[in-house]
């Protein structure tokens, strides 16, 4: 396909419209997905906004922590507690294809507007409700933001079992509980959305984060189900070379000798103690600190280029601003500039790319209730009734 057929590409969701009722990160993350497949998203706030939107970074009082997820949104604000915002609503969900929330289990029916009730308004509306343990159940009421799910699933505790010496499980940093929800909520979005194409009615979506993490240790979650003591994996861990640390796997025979070449030591293939899988993975400290006392005296980059020469899997530990100068990120256009009222940024577009469909990040952060009047004009609301809403509520 030639670049003149890229440019003229569109979404595959061009055409969709998606209410989106969530905050934080797992929902939006959701939405965002969406829209950057071509849906049209509508991000439902309060007049206040939603809290992200006070997150750092922060410039002239706006986030770009809130722009990396809710870029290329429409902005609607509304009182969802009031007759008249819920009314509004209600003539918006009419014409949608979607809906995403986030809220904790009961929120939405507090609100009246749960899948029961929307379902009878619009019965192909696709509602996909993303939670910390699911809809129903003994624990769907409990508070859950992504640290209590990384604890409550035994993701920590199985981490926290590949770190040789150490008995107090790690601090959480990067949340990925929340992402992972969002991912397998677009997953079963578009399901749905196939779905109805062939029974012409949509359905609710119930997402845990308990289960979604869950998915990442699936090899705990096997070896938990016997009594026998589980299967010693190797554990890749860094070695150091005089000025960083480098990653190395070796998940095969080829990769294992390879290594052996890189580090000067041949005669480790036919060691006994590393020359059969079996007795390496018994062996693997005293494998790692021969090979970690070559590395030692070498650099990063001689360290690396020895081992690409033979073929081994290898990496230089980077912080994330040094990973987003990789050129390869450049090539595929992982990174996207767009603007909002601070100025210009940049976020990240989505990790796939589509031969017969574009996939791209929106360029322009709407600001709060900027298509108020627009959609509620659109949705047929008289308009007195649209002016009735505050200007604080307008855009």
């Amino acid at each position: 396909m030639g670049d003149d057929d890229k440019d003229n590409l569109t979404g595959s969701f061009v055409g969709l419209r998606v209410m989106d009722f969530s905050t934080t990160i797992a929902g939006p993350h959701c939405a965002r997905m969406l829209a950057d497949l071509g849906a049209e998203v509508i991000k439902i706030e309060s007049a206040e906004g939603e809290t992200m939107r006070i997150r750092p970074p922060v410039r002239n009082g706006c986030s770009t922590a809130f722009g990396q997820l809710n870029v290329g949104k429409k902005s609607l604000v509304l009182d969802l507690k009031s007759e008249d915002g819920w009314n509004a609503i209600r003539r918006l969900v009419g014409r949608a294809d979607v809906l995403v929330e986030n809220f904790r289990p009961g929120v939405m029916r507090r609100l009246k507007l749960d899948y029961a009730r929307l379902a009878e308004l619009n019965p192909r509306l696709v509602y996909c409700s993303i939670s910390g343990y699911g809809q129903t159940g003994p624990s769907a009421g409990l508070s859950a933001y992504a640290p209590v799910i990384h604890a409550a699933s035994g993701y920590e505790m199985a981490h926290l079992a590949h770190q040789s010496g150490r008995t107090r499980p790690d601090n959480c940093g990067i949340y990925h509980a929340d992402v992972l929800s969002g991912v397998y909520a677009f997953g079963a979005i578009g399901a749905a959305l196939y779905q109805r194409e062939k029974t012409g009615r949509g359905q609710q979506i119930d997402v845990s984060m308990l289960e979604a993490m869950l998915s990442l240790t699936l090899n705990e979650v096997q070896w938990s189900q016997f009594e026998t003591k589980p299967f010693q994996r190797a554990v890749f861990g860094p070695i150091q070379t005089t000025d960083g640390y480098v990653m190395v796997a070796i998940a095969s025979e080829k990769t294992f000798q390879g290594l052996m070449q890189a580090i000067g030591r041949p005669e480790g293939i036919d060691d006994p103690r590393f020359a059969r899988y079996v007795e390496r993975r018994k062996n693997w400290a005293d494998l790692m600190d021969g090979v970690e006392s070559w590395s030692r005296s070498v650099t990063t980059a001689q360290c690396l280029a020895a081992l690409a020469t033979e073929g081994v899997p290898s990496a230089a530990y980077r912080t994330v601003k040094e990973a987003l100068q990789d050129p390869q990120l450049a090539h595929r256009g992982a990174l996207v500039e767009v603007e909002d009222g601070g100025g210009s940024f940049k976020v990240l577009n989505q990790p796939f790319r589509m031969s017969g469909a574009k996939v791209a990040a929106g360029r322009k952060m709407a600001t709060l209730g900027e298509h108020t009047r627009a959609l509620l004009q659109e949705s047929g609301l008289p308009e007195q009734e649209v002016a009735a809403f505050s200007s604080k509520s307008i855009g």
